[in-house]
């Protein structure tokens, strides 16, 4: 079963929504980001990267910054900028980009399932990045960024919600990059209900992007529950900001690889070692992937298709994956990138930003770039029903959320 909770959020009024909602923390440089509020005081990304206050190289510590973002955060709720709301609400989200559109619901979901491994994962977290998110929700009081959940939907999900179709937005608006927002309060006790006994009905929800937020979410209910002698376990802490799509309306974009050098191979040397597993075919231009084991890449200022050969190809979840695949059979082997995790010679490209940010980059700090083909929501389920994990940086769910369009404070 999935365990969720209507809540009582802290949204932006209305006229103020596009201006205090932002991009995800983790989607933005802290330099992009400092750009992006330069006109903008109002914008959440001072709270979730508070660096941002500061000028390049003079930032304070971790624990510092985290200590500003929970004064930003209150400095927000005492101008009116976040207002609470004065009811338990689940929150219908839809999001609309282009001609796709997903419509799901923001809700508190529970940690004690996340441990329980009820809400299945299917990537490992990074220490520093979950030691990272854990002081910043301890130090916030909150959950200032949801998690991005997805269930098999078996076609009756939109049943159960109202046909927003007819409704007046409680807010909606249209971002600077052109993606839709729209939010509607669901207070009716026997809408909320009927929800809850849905999702009762549900199996198993699936992380899609947020695993150190779910990580650290846990990590602070550990806490609050070891200070707490009356610890029941209905507190608020016992729950994260979870926003939840139905799988089949969720869309995801390749995630592509950057790599700075070639390990001290020539060109041509490169070109010679790639054909052991690939065939190589020169392309006229930029091309993304259109099909499974296939990949664009750019060197020198040339495209080219990649087509794994079929003694790489495997059918098993995981090293089936063509992240796997060019791993594996390249970057490992040739280019030497042992663990991507890591090594500092590899960088990641959201699919979103276009083939033509691969040709800048290889123009400002890169020497190849790898373009792959999107993993689908059907490979991502069965990597976490198998309990196995994909490689780093597999998945780019496009839209993406907005921070700041609905906060749930931990008490």
């Amino acid at each position: 079963m999935a365990n969720i909770k209507p809540f009582q959020g802290y949204l932006p009024p209305p006229e103020i929504a596009k201006k205090v909602s932002s991009p995800p923390y983790d989607t933005l440089s802290s330099d992009e980001a400092r750009e992006m509020v330069q006109n903008n005081l109002d914008s959440f990304l001072r709270i979730i990267k508070p660096e941002i206050d500061y000028s390049p190289g003079i930032e304070p510590d971790s624990e510092t910054l985290h200590h500003h973002a929970a004064e930003n955060l209150q400095a927000f709720i005492r101008s009116g900028k976040l207002q609470k709301d004065k009811n338990p609400s689940f929150y219908i989200y839809q999001i609309s980009m282009d001609q796709h559109t997903q419509t799901g619901i923001i809700a508190a979901v529970s940690v004690q399932e996340y441990n329980e491994g009820l809400i299945k994962r299917h990537e490992f977290t990074r220490p520093e990045k979950e030691n990272n998110r854990t002081r910043h929700f301890e130090i916030t009081n909150a959950n200032t960024g949801p998690v991005l959940l997805t269930f098999r939907n078996n076609g009756e999900f939109q049943d159960q919600i109202p046909d927003v179709s007819n409704l007046i937005p409680d807010i909606t608006f249209q971002a600077d990059d052109g993606i839709n927002h729209s939010l509607w309060k669901i207070t009716s006790p026997t809408t909320l209900k009927s929800l809850n006994r849905y999702f009762e009905s549900i199996p198993a929800l699936y992380i899609a992007d947020g695993h150190h937020r779910a990580a650290s979410a846990s990590r602070v209910q550990k806490i609050r529950q070891d200070n707490n002698p009356q610890h029941q376990g209905n507190e608020s802490y016992n729950y994260f900001l979870s926003v939840i799509f139905p799988h089949d309306e969720m869309q995801i974009q390749g995630y592509n690889r950057l790599v700075k050098d070639l390990a001290g191979l020539s060109n041509d040397r490169f070109l010679e070692l790639i054909k052991t597993n690939f065939i190589i075919k020169d392309l006229p231009n930029l091309q993304i992937p259109h099909q499974r084991h296939t990949f664009s890449m750019y060197l020198n200022g040339n495209w080219y298709r990649l087509n794994a050969k079929n003694k790489i190809i495997s059918d098993d979840p995981v090293s089936g994956l063509d992240a796997s695949i060019l791993q594996n059979h390249l970057l490992n082997p040739i280019l030497e990138i042992d663990n991507p995790r890591t090594n500092n010679r590899i960088d990641f490209v959201g699919g979103i930003r276009g083939l033509e940010e691969l040709e800048r980059r290889c123009c400002l700090d890169a020497k190849v770039a790898f373009a792959l083909h999107p993993v689908s929501i059907d490979e991502l389920l069965i990597v976490a029903d198998a309990d196995k994990v994909m490689p780093p940086k597999s998945t780019w769910f496009e839209p993406k959320l907005r921070s700041g369009l609905v906060v749930r404070l931990l008490d």
